[in-house]
Formats: structure tokens, C-alpha cells, sequence
């Protein structure tokens, strides 16, 4: 058997726009939900959701009995020790929050690889688990390296100086802008739409294709969702799933409220 392909990283590499879905609700069967919907990717959050390692991995083999939904996991921070865990489990992509220097993207690339005979490559442990499929991919370890996608995540006002050297580290395959970190290291807390924070986020993206590598961003707005594919975006998450709870269920209870405030303000013997 050989190592299966990367086909999210293709994608990046050909500049295919990939629209991918947020999973906050740290569950198999949400994750199978939305695996079903027809997103070319879905966002396993590991850093702002409630998710171990076996949250994790069952949500990836969820996501994984549907093709074309590919599966990317979001760890909580880049310790290389966590990285070699998710990557462990099977997967292939990987999004790493704050990272704010090119050091730190090119630590993140060592950690995401194996060694190799010619003394190139990283520091990834060696393991036969389920990356390899216990074994069953018997040139795993020679191929993997080729196989895993590492996205970077710039949410800091450090992250934009240093971008241009960050996009530009060989084996970063794609640079995740994040609005609402960005947005509070600019001085405008709980505020991406300001028009502060937008220039600075349509500027990075601009810089990121300069480098030719990917941009992707989050955003729950249609029009700015389509305003940054425009701009060259390639992986764009258009949604939620906690978000989407929140508000059908809020807006849904406030409808049938309002039914029933009406109904008791009715003068007796009324008719409705």
C-alpha cells in the first residue's frame, strides 16, 4: 500500500479555492454531520475547543468515511511533542496557531518531518501507528514527509511584520490569517471588520500569494467571504458549527416567544 496523497495540499499548491467548515463541538457525530454537507475541508479545532487526542482522532475517522472532505486539525500550540501526536493519528494537515517569526515556521516544518538517509528533513519521532497504518504503508516514513501540509497561523502585529520572511519558509504551505487575534493585537478588540484591520488582512493576503504560497482565512460574513476569495484567498472557512447552533436555536426559540407573548396579550374571547 502506498501513502496516501495530500489532496487539500495539492489544492494549495494549484491555487484550487477550498472552502472549508469550523468544528468547535468536539464531537464524532457533529464532525460526521457537517463531513456530509459537501466542504472541501473541515477544521478540527484542538486550541479554543474542548478536544484530546481521542476527540481528535475520532472526528478525523468520521471525516475520513467521506470523500472529498479532508480533514485539518488545528493544534493548541506548536510544541513539537503535540505535533508528532496529531500527525500520529493520521493527519495530514495541520494548522498552527501564532506563529509570529520565521524561526518559529521553520521549527514547525522540522517538527512535522521525519529524518532522512541524507541527514535532510526533521525531527519527528518515528512511530507505526495509524499514520502508517500500523506498518501497512511499508515507505511511510520516506514518503510522509512529502504528504504533510503545514499551515501557519498570523494573528499578531509581529506576524504582519515578519510575514513576508514567515511565507517564505520552505515547507510552509500556507499562511492562515486570523481576524479576531489580528484585530485585538491592532487595538481594535472584538472588532476584524474595522477598516484598520481589514487593510491589513487584504494586505496580507496580498503578500502571501507574492511569496507563492496559499493564504486562508475564517470568516462567517458571505460578502467578505467572497471578497477574499476574490482578492486570491485559496482556503476560505465559511461558518461554525457552534455558531450556527447558537443562532438557528436563539432564533428559533425567539420566534415561537414571540408567538406566545402575542397570544397572552389577546384580549379574552379573541379570535387569531
Amino acid at each position: 500500500m502506498q501513502t496516501s496523497t495530500n489532496t487539500f495540499k495539492q489544492a494549495l499548491a494549484e491555487r484550487r479555492q477550498q472552502i472549508g467548515f469550523w468544528l468547535g463541538l468536539a464531537h464524532a457525530y457533529s464532525a460526521e454531520i457537517c463531513a456530509g454537507a459537501g466542504f472541501d475541508w473541515l477544521l478540527i479545532d484542538g486550541e479554543h475547543s474542548p478536544n484530546g487526542l481521542q476527540d481528535i482522532l475520532a472526528q478525523a475517522q468520521a471525516i475520513a468515511g467521506y470523500p472529498g472532505c479532508h480533514a485539518i486539525a488545528r493544534v493548541p500550540v506548536g510544541d513539537t511533542v503535540l505535533i508528532k501526536q496529531y500527525l500520529d493519528l493520521g493527519l495530514q494537515t495541520l494548522l498552527v496557531p501564532m506563529v509570529d517569526t520565521a524561526e518559529q515556521a521553520a521549527q514547525l516544518v522540522r517538527a512535522c518531518r521525519y529524518p532522512q538517509d541524507d541527514g535532510q528533513g526533521g525531527v519527528r519521532g518515528m512511530a507505526g501507528g495509524r499514520a502508517s497504518r500500523w506498518g501497512r504503508y511499508p515507505n511511510y516514513a520516506k514518503e510522509a514527509n512529502a504528504q504533510v501540509c503545514l499551515l501557519v497561523q498570523a494573528e499578531t502585529r509581529e506576524s504582519l511584520e515578519q510575514l513576508d520572511a514567515i511565507a517564505a519558509t520552505p515547507g510552509v504551505d500556507g499562511v492562515f490569517i486570523g481576524p479576531a487575534d489580528l484585530s485585538a493585537s491592532l487595538g481594535h478588540v472584538g472588532n476584524p471588520g474595522h477598516p484598520a484591520v481589514q487593510a491589513a488582512i487584504e494586505d496580507a493576503i496580498r503578500r502571501i500569494l507574492r511569496a507563492g504560497k496559499a493564504p486562508g482565512i475564517l470568516t462567517t460574513d458571505e460578502t467578505q467571504a467572497r471578497h477574499y476569495l476574490a482578492l486570491g484567498a485559496v482556503f476560505v472557512a465559511v461558518g461554525l458549527d457552534t455558531q450556527i447552533l447558537a443562532r438557528q436555536t436563539s432564533a428559533l426559540a425567539a420566534r415561537f416567544k414571540a408567538d406566545a407573548t402575542a397570544t397572552a396579550d389577546l384580549p379574552k374571547g379573541s379570535v387569531y
